[in-house]
């Protein structure tokens, strides 16, 4: 899976999901398989009645996540959060009420549908202390030097080159500043199958990265503090409801990937003092 094809795939399934928001319907992860529910053991029940009370309906209905950073994410009035792959906009219209009037929240997306979905919750919040910016999460369109806190929800493992999204991570962050995101990470060997559907990749699956691996490319980066926390690990009937209507064999499968995909929530800091790595070796350069 090259990379022109893996964000073609994942812009035209967001984009999708956009549209079916905004008739009546909502989104699941970016790959909705027909008459199933796609990965709703991943999307489902993430955010308390006392948060998606404050924000847009269309808004909750357009999360596509794997976790809730920002009920775990340290965030302090006058802070400046991004959001890696904001989508309808629930957690940067969240982390806008937590910030306050004194900080500011973008969120950065690629996809045309879901930024004009986020831009008129944005306006249905009245949130005047949010900017959507359109662009991709491994060319980030901010300045060095210039977020305190990054966030991202079950995004950065759609993407194809995971070692430049750390890097532009790290780049942006000012110097202390919390790298604080949900993803779905592995542990131990996946299928082939698994990893070769392009559905799965785009359904929040077969891109997850294991969590050593996430770790070490966190620390390529520059990043420190590195902590993984699970906050859902995935069974054999969970595996059931998310490989449903993939065209791969469920029987077969499911047992094969029990226990070994987990949506956690990841922590990192960028150094107070930071001096930028130097390349070493082929997964830190691009």
């Amino acid at each position: 899976m090259n990379e022109p094809t893996i964000k073609d795939e994942v812009r035209g399934k967001y984009g999708q999901a956009a549209l079916r928001v905004n008739t009546g319907g909502s989104a699941c992860c970016g790959a909705v398989p027909a008459g199933g529910s796609g990965c709703d053991p991943i999307t489902s029940n993430l955010y308390e009645p006392s948060q998606s009370d404050q924000i847009p309906a269309e808004a909750l209905l357009a999360s596509l996540g794997c976790g809730n950073p920002t009920a775990l994410a340290v965030l302090n009035p006058g802070d400046v959060v991004l959001d890696l792959g904001s989508g309808g906009g629930i957690d940067v219209l969240l982390s806008a009420k937590r910030v306050g009037p004194t900080g500011k929240a973008y969120g950065l997306d690629m996809t045309d549908e879901m930024l004009a979905l986020a831009n008129e919750n944005k306006r249905k919040a009245g949130a005047g202390n949010v900017e959507f910016l359109k662009g991709e999460i491994e060319s980030i369109p901010l300045p060095d030097n210039s977020v305190d806190v990054i966030i991202s929800n079950c995004v950065i493992n759609l993407s194809a080159d995971k070692d430049r999204v750390l890097r532009e991570a790290f780049r942006v962050l000012k110097p202390g500043g919390r790298f604080a995101v949900s993803d779905v990470l592995t542990r131990g060997e996946v299928p082939d199958e698994i990893r070769k559907s392009m559905l799965l990749w785009v359904g929040c699956i077969a891109g997850a990265l294991d969590e050593s691996e996430y770790r070490r490319k966190l620390a390529n980066s520059g990043f420190e503090q590195v902590e993984i926390e699970p906050t859902r690990i995935y069974r054999v009937e969970d595996a059931r409801e998310f490989l449903t209507g993939q065209g791969v064999d469920v029987d077969t499968l499911a047992p094969q990937v029990d226990g070994k995909f987990m949506s956690a929530f990841i922590r990192a800091v960028k150094p107070s003092t930071s001096i930028a790595k130097a390349c070493c070796g082929p997964e830190c350069c691009s």
